[in-house]
């Protein structure tokens, strides 16, 4: 089956620094995939260059087998690629509908058809009782929530999730995973940034590891958990998948 996305011997530096080093990988249509690392592992900067925040030094992007590195966050948008940010940075002046609608605006023709879809996808993220609610009285929780809504009302065939689950409590937490769990089958591909790893290691099928700008391991999460080279750089012990 072709790829959705292809990175090919990526590498992002900082002057001497090198915070994607040769990163290679592909990622089918449907799949769920974690992505996980060390503070200062690269994560975020892969991140960027795939969602078009930076240009890549070196390699290649390529989205629905187009090469893409080096554009720009609209032209990715438009093609379908979504992310939501560690810290959400939502528009804090407007309302919850308002800042999805804003996101829905990117398909739809019209502000009133706007308002509709974001309500069917804020009623999805549980956020159907908060239409009207100002963002800034939100909790951390329904921010993140609100993150997620904004990120599928672009209609993305790849969305890129950064910590979605920080700061949410247990119970949040099963909701969210739920939610994420649920969208493939909806059409939309994840990859997916945590340091919640009871969550993403019982969610998603394959995981992804970064270390130092490279990547160290690729497969199931019981495999990685039993990883020597994982263990050292991340888990520091034997992850309990319960």
């Amino acid at each position: 089956m072709t790829a959705l996305l292809e990175v090919r011997d990526l590498t992002r530096a900082f002057g001497a620094l090198k915070a994607v080093a040769g990163v290679s990988f592909s990622i089918r249509a449907g799949e769920l995939v974690g992505l996980i690392g060390p503070n200062g592992a690269g994560k975020s900067t892969l991140y960027n260059v795939i969602a078009g925040a930076i240009a890549p030094s070196s390699g290649e992007v390529v989205f629905k087998g187009r090469p893409v590195a080096g554009w720009k966050p609209y032209q990715a948008a438009r093609a379908g690629v979504a992310r939501t940010f560690q810290i959400p940075k939502p528009y804090r002046h407007l309302s919850v509908l308002e800042n999805v609608a804003l996101s829905a605006l990117l398909h739809e023709r019209t502000v009133a058809a706007a308002r509709d879809s974001a309500g069917v996808v804020l009623a999805e993220v549980g956020l159907a009782d908060y239409l009207d609610v100002p963002v800034a009285n939100l909790t951390v929780g329904l921010l993140k929530r609100l993150e997620v809504a904004r990120a599928i009302a672009l209609r993305p065939s790849l969305v890129l999730f950064d910590e979605i689950m920080a700061g949410l409590t247990p119970s949040e937490v099963k909701g969210m995973t739920s939610l994420v769990a649920a969208l493939p089958a909806r059409g939309i591909t994840v990859i997916w940034v945590e340091h919640v790893l009871y969550a993403i290691m019982n969610t998603a099928p394959r995981i992804m590891v970064l270390h130092r700008g490279e990547l160290i391991a690729d497969g199931a999460p019981a495999t990685l958990a039993k990883d020597p080279a994982v263990i050292k750089a991340y888990l520091g012990e034997e992850t309990s998948l319960a």
